[in-house]
């Protein structure tokens, strides 16, 4: 179980996609630069398969926990993760019903 405080620790934030680069060491994953209003970040995503037209995810609003430690990912820095949904159909990413201020935090 988390505990109330530890889920208040997690920074979850509305992002842009500014940038969709394919990875350079890794057939399924992309290379993502978001916009968090007051900064720019690089993520690295496996939604690769589920998402193959890089150009329909340019200017799409995700939701993203924001404050977790950098990790390397097949030699290439992410520095957020998206949150997606997953079932037999594949993967979903998860974004505001509307569109919502840049940075916006969800609560």
């Amino acid at each position: 179980m988390v505990t109330f405080e530890e889920f208040k620790k997690l920074e979850i934030k509305v992002a842009k996609i500014k940038e969709v680069q394919d990875h350079p060491h890794a057939d399924k994953l992309y290379v993502i630069t978001i916009d968090l209003g007051n900064e720019t970040k690089q993520i690295v995503a496996g939604i690769k398969m589920c998402y193959p037209d890089k150009d329909a995810l340019m200017g799409k609003q995700i939701v993203v926990v924001n404050n977790l430690e950098p990790a390397v990912l097949r030699g290439v820095t992410s520095q957020a993760m998206l949150l997606a949904a997953s079932d037999e159909k594949g993967i979903s990413l998860i974004v505001p019903d509307r569109e919502v201020s840049v940075g916006s935090v969800i609560k």
